[in-house]
């Protein structure tokens, strides 16, 4: 894995470039934010379980008909499968918070779910739904944790959460 610095470092190296003024105010803007990420990964980290438990209940109370018979998270093996997916995504957020780098979710995530959530026929909307609802609880714990910058740490924690949101429902898998 990768972070936005070698990242950027590594592409100048190929181009045989010295960082130019872009290069330089994209360094700022990651040593900016760095607090905020920091903050929202240490609480991840520290209320993981929470976050999933919420933002589940959220889920089930929004789409009840998942855990009724018939739906995708009735049994408790789905049930426990879709929480292990959910714990899944926050972890994987949370390395590309760190890392500044959506990219390390399109090699350690979306490529290839989209074929494994076809053949068990595992919807993608109530997933988007479970992903975007992970953000809106670590963003309100932070708010509660009177994090300084909400607009920044909202800006900043949302994006990988967002960026799994936009690859998944691009697959638009539906239930059997």
């Amino acid at each position: 894995m990768r972070d936005a610095i070698s990242g950027l470092i590594g592409r100048y190296d190929m181009l045989g470039r010295y960082l130019d003024r872009d290069a330089i105010d994209r360094i700022g803007t990651y040593y900016s934010e760095a607090s905020v990420r920091l903050a929202a990964v240490e609480l991840i980290n520290r209320e993981a379980a929470t976050i999933v438990r919420e933002a589940s209940q959220r889920l089930w109370q929004g789409n009840p008909e998942l855990i009724l018979p018939g739906g995708n998270a009735y049994t408790t093996r789905r049930l426990a499968a879709c929480l292990r997916d959910l714990d899944y995504f926050l972890r994987y957020a949370s390395y590309a918070l760190v890392a500044d780098d959506l990219t390390m979710l399109n090699e350690r995530v979306l490529n290839g779910l989209d074929d494994t959530y076809k053949s068990l026929g595992v919807p993608t909307g109530p997933t988007v739904r479970g992903i975007a609802l992970l953000a809106d609880v670590v963003t309100e714990l932070l708010s509660e944790a009177g994090v300084a910058d909400l607009a920044l740490a909202n800006r900043v924690v949302r994006a990988p959460f967002e960026h799994l949101c936009r690859g998944l429902a691009a697959s638009n898998v539906r239930a059997r």
